[in-house]
């Protein structure tokens, strides 16, 4: 037994190490000014039959001079993102690669800040509250070529399950059983010989039929980065609601047909509802998978380890809060203007019991 564990940590394996970055840089991007003023070289754009021409972005090149010869994929979105995607090849063992897993996801982080940095200085002006970077998030995708010696996933998974558990945690030391239990539980396959195993930062693709899955991975990234730059926005406005630092309503606000167009903090909040729940259901509806059980699978397990149901469950909860400040704000605008119509009401009618009686005793 000891000989074949030897083997086996030695045995070499090829493939590519596919890193999705997001960067949140603004309310939204002018796609058609990008384009007319052709801020950036654009690239042919290859959209994924399973995806609906929701946000369809713009694939561009990166500024020259650059030093990404890794970077196959650049893309505008006009919600305010720019989106990376690197394909590094590996020929190594798992544990070599478990060894060198961080320092590449490392590397690619601080490159992607660079080039995302050159397009946004390119389009700025074309970006509504531009800001490099709002927040930004990554994840990683082990791709490796099956072989004739590793056919068998059951047993491919018996054998290298501790180094894969690993590097999908990006440790260089073997995780407790349980650890790696509950990382491997997710594994899951199409044609013989398949394997993917998604975890919450990373996941692990053993096949050649893989290109479609990548644009999932790519989605899912990109759709956690919106909820969770959405939620902290709502963070941030509820916070200022429950410091009473929310500026108070204008007299003009309390004034009738003036005041509806007045804007106020409370018409401000609508505003943000309005935009944020348009933009996370057409997220949430761009991708169509009926009739494809397998790719509903990978991305139901996708999204469960990215936790997005959670995060679109935080932000219903709280546009609901704002939902019932709007409420008390406008409860208390149109109690103030009906006190407001009925002391006019008396003055009137005092002014005309004043003239009358003036008149009377002329």
């Amino acid at each position: 037994m000891p000989e074949i564990d030897k083997r086996l940590r030695q045995y070499e394996f090829s493939g590519h190490i596919f890193i999705f970055h997001a960067y949140d840089v603004g309310d939204d991007i002018n796609l058609d000014k990008v384009k007319e003023e052709q801020l950036l070289v654009r690239r042919p754009l290859v959209l994924s039959k399973y995806f609906k021409n929701y946000h369809i972005p713009i694939a561009v090149e990166l500024p020259h001079p650059h030093m990404s010869s890794r970077l196959v994929s650049a893309k505008l979105h006009n919600f305010g993102v720019i989106t990376l995607a690197y394909k590094i090849p590996f020929t190594q063992t798992f544990e070599e690669l478990r060894a060198d897993i961080s320092n590449i996801e490392d590397e690619y982080l601080e490159q992607s800040v660079i080039d995302a940095g050159s397009v946004y200085k390119r389009i700025k002006k074309e970006v509504k509250q531009a800001k490099f970077f709002h927040l930004r998030k990554s994840y990683v995708v082990i791709q490796v070529d099956p072989d004739s010696e590793n056919s068998d996933t059951v047993a491919f998974k018996q054998n290298y399950g501790n180094d894969i558990a690993s590097i999908l945690r990006f440790e260089t030391e073997t995780l407790s059983e349980y650890q790696k239990n509950e990382i491997l539980e997710s594994a899951m396959g199409y044609y013989r010989g398949d394997l993917i195993i998604i975890d919450t930062e990373a996941a692990f693709v053993y096949g050649y039929e893989f290109e479609d899955i990548m644009d999932l991975f790519e989605f899912a990234n990109m759709q956690q980065l919106e909820l969770q730059y959405f939620d902290r926005v709502l963070d941030q406005q509820l916070n200022s609601v429950y410091e009473r630092e929310i500026k108070r309503l204008p007299f003009t606000s309390y004034l009738p047909f003036f005041g509806a167009v007045t804007n106020d903090p409370v018409g401000d909040l609508g505003k943000l509802k309005v935009d944020i729940s348009v933009i996370t259901e057409r997220l949430e509806n761009s991708i169509k998978l009926s009739g494809e059980a397998y790719y509903s699978e990978v991305f139901s397990v996708l999204t469960e380890k990215l936790d997005i149901a959670q995060w679109k469950e935080s932000i219903h909860r709280k546009l609901d809060i704002i939902i019932d400040i709007r409420t008390v704000y406008e409860n208390k605008v149109d109690a103030v203007r009906e006190d407001l119509l009925s002391v006019l009401i008396i003055v009137l009618i005092f002014i005309e019991m004043t003239v009358g009686i003036l008149h009377y005793l002329k």
